[in-house]
């Protein structure tokens, strides 16, 4: 049953990281124009694509998942780390430790691919394998 209580505990930690995210970005969002407001030339969709990429850096879409076992007496590799990052390398990365007894989450703050706290070789493995 607690497994039950540790996977509802790291998604509402996901959840809160990307809420976080998500208003940190709120101020810069750009609302799509109406679809008949949308260009009908070449020239116009050009513009409008060019328009989604620059707003599509700021989402969160280089991820990568790293599993491991943290201790030497378990198997089955049931520790995970998880980047979620933008094309900038703002973002988070999310670590769930399985121990005999219990499991440990945490959360870090990504700015630049770099972290202020210090990172597990396995949370510098998923950035690294998140960056493009």
């Amino acid at each position: 049953m607690w497994i039950i209580d540790v996977v509802a505990l790291v998604v509402a930690l996901a959840a809160a990281a990307l809420a976080v995210v998500a208003l940190r970005r709120q101020a810069s969002y750009r609302r799509a124009p109406a679809t008949d407001a949308l260009p009908e030339d070449v020239t116009g969709l050009r513009q409008e694509v060019a328009a989604l990429r620059v707003e599509a850096r700021d989402a969160l879409r280089h991820l990568a998942v790293v599993r491991y076992d943290a201790f030497g007496d378990m198997g089955g590799h049931l520790s995970w780390s998880l980047a979620l990052l933008d094309d900038a390398g703002n973002g988070v990365v999310l670590t769930s430790i399985h121990g005999r007894s219990d499991a440990r989450t945490y959360a870090k703050s990504i700015t630049s691919w770099t972290c202020e706290q210090q990172l597990s070789p396995e949370e510098d493995e998923a950035i690294q394998h998140a960056r493009p």
